[in-house]
Order: C-alpha cells, then sequence, then structure tokens
C-alpha cells in the first residue's frame, strides 16, 4: 500500500493500490489530454488506464471484447 496521499476528506478517500482506488475524488481534471489526478495519487486515463503513485502501470481494462450471445 502507497502511503502517501493528499487526502484529507473524511472518510478518507481509499488508497491508490486498493481495488476501490478509483473511488478517491478528482484533484485535477485535465479532459483535453485525457486523465485526471485523483486525490490518492491515482492518474485516470480516458482509455481506463491508470498510474499509480509508485509508477506500476495498470493497462486499459474497458469491456471492448463483449461476446454478442445471441444468435441470428
Amino acid at each position: 500500500m502507497v502511503a502517501t496521499t493528499t487526502c484529507t476528506h473524511t472518510p478518507l478517500c481509499p488508497p491508490a493500490d486498493s481495488p476501490d482506488g478509483m473511488a478517491a475524488r478528482i484533484t485535477a481534471a485535465h479532459p483535453e489530454q485525457g486523465w485526471s489526478l485523483l486525490c490518492n495519487g491515482l492518474v485516470l486515463f480516458e482509455d481506463t488506464g491508470e498510474l499509480l503513485p509508485d509508477g506500476r502501470i495498470i493497462t486499459p481494462h474497458r469491456p471492448t471484447d463483449v461476446v454478442d450471445l445471441v444468435e441470428a
């Protein structure tokens, strides 16, 4: 777990490396550049990729490989 955080909310936002880390509040939004910084240090990209405060990368994980189960 990353100890560095700028969160001052009550209750505190979840840590960046937790499963619900994306639930933290946005502190800087740059939609024209395709990213937002959360108060827990997580950088979210519009393609659903993430950059953790310690430099680890989480690759995009959007559901693009949806299989059509309806038969024609």
